[in-house]
């Protein structure tokens, strides 16, 4: 598969037969863009049908991944017209209203209109200060270990539980599982292979699961250090998440717990030293409205809205304009309009706060959002807003977990 092999090579990896067959069956080649000189594949891009759970409900998005460009045909617009021809396509065909894709550089894809709209943070968890406060409510389930295989099932049926209720979350096919679950040797980085634990209640029911794996980094003392990688953590109830994490934190020879959770991660609120728990924030789902009028449509609000947006948009021009958005009693109503506008942003910005994480007031702080009726971005940018903050668990860049 030369397109593919042409894809890691632009991001520096190398892949085994068994992980570019992974890649063919999750790809749909009638969505993937190839770009040739001569016979020699130079740059690729691809689509992949999801849905992603957003204030209200769920949505169909595009995912966009395998995106690449040959070292040697950068700086020649390839990217520019790949991302064009995506977008047109969207809107076009009347695909799905929202693109969404998680960029390896940060940098890139606000030029096309794409903004970044949740949030992980990266936690490190000094592992011999982590003590759980008394009143913390385990439950009485247990946790056990599993062989990743045959837990298969019962992870699928807990992520799709939490998925429902967790905004930011997309759909898992079987080919995203496969890929998910996959342990390539080469891409462990020195750590082990992957282990899962399953936590169960009294009945057999299982409410939570934590996918991990053993490693080590510099103590600072010319040694190591033992390291836990918590991949993936999925619970069902505030008492399976709790017992998860203390089953984490009860693993012997282990200095640090590495994981990248939410940005109003529950952890530290559990511990008697919330200090215990380092954390970086680092962006990481990016969206871009395809159709501003089709995506605000599609989600919901905390209040009632009646808002004339003027958005501006140079790189999909059938979205700039004024859109006039009404939310009432579940009913959401967005048409293009002619009267005066309460806010002036681009759809970078309404990206980045479609999923009610990135506020439309701290938007406006940075100057990237401009109010011109007094009080609408107050109401705004609470109404987009949603209960918790929105978090992406998995890489949208192939591989598509």
């Amino acid at each position: 598969m030369p397109w593919a092999r042409m894809i890691a090579d632009t991001y520096g990896v190398d892949r085994s037969e068994e992980e570019l067959a992974d890649q063919r069956a999750a790809t749909d080649l009638a969505r993937t863009l190839a770009v040739f000189d001569g016979n020699e594949p130079v740059a690729g891009a691809s689509v992949y049908r999801r849905t992603l759970t957003v204030p209200g409900g769920v949505l169909p998005v595009a995912g966009i991944a395998s995106v690449g460009v040959a070292p040697t045909h950068r700086r020649r617009g390839i990217l520019t017209s790949m991302m064009r021809a995506q977008l047109t396509d969207l809107h076009e065909q009347r695909l799905e209203p929202v693109a969404a894709l998680r960029p390896s550089e940060a940098g890139i894809y606000g030029r096309y209109g794409y903004g970044p709209a949740t949030v992980g943070n990266r936690m490190r968890c000094d592992r011999r200060a982590v003590r759980f406060r008394p009143d913390t409510d385990f439950g009485d389930g247990t946790v056990r270990l599993q062989h990743i295989a045959r837990a298969r099932p019962l992870l699928e049926e807990i992520y799709d539980r939490v998925r429902a209720t967790t905004v930011g979350w997309p759909d898992r096919q079987a080919a995203h599982w496969a890929v998910r679950l996959a342990d390539y040797p080469h891409r462990r980085g020195g750590a082990t292979s992957l282990r899962v634990a399953v936590h169960q209640e009294r009945d057999g029911r299982a409410t939570g699961y934590a996918l991990y794996r053993h490693d080590s980094a510099p103590d600072g003392f010319g040694g190591s250090a033992g390291v836990v990688e918590a991949v993936e953590l999925a619970a069902c109830s505030r008492q399976a998440y709790a017992a998860l994490w203390r089953f984490l934190a009860g693993i012997d020879l282990v200095a640090w717990i590495d994981y990248e959770g939410a940005a109003d991660e529950p952890l530290p609120h559990l511990l008697v030293e919330p200090r215990a728990v380092r954390a970086t924030p680092v962006d990481r789902l990016w969206l871009r409205l395809a159709d501003v009028g089709r995506a605000l449509v599609s989600r919901s609000y905390s209040l009632p809205l009646d808002l004339v947006l003027d958005v501006r948009d140079d790189f999909c021009p059938w979205n700039s304009g004024r859109h006039r958005l009404q939310a009432e009693a579940g009913n959401v109503v967005c048409e293009p309009t002619t009267a005066p506008a309460d806010l002036r942003l681009t759809a970078a910005e309404l990206g980045a706060a479609f999923l009610g994480g990135t506020s439309l007031a701290a938007l406006a702080a940075a100057g990237l959002v401009e109010e011109l009726r007094r009080g609408a971005l107050s109401l705004a940018s609470a109404a987009f807003r949603g209960e918790r903050e929105p978090w992406y668990p998995g890489g949208w860049a192939f591989p598509l977990y």
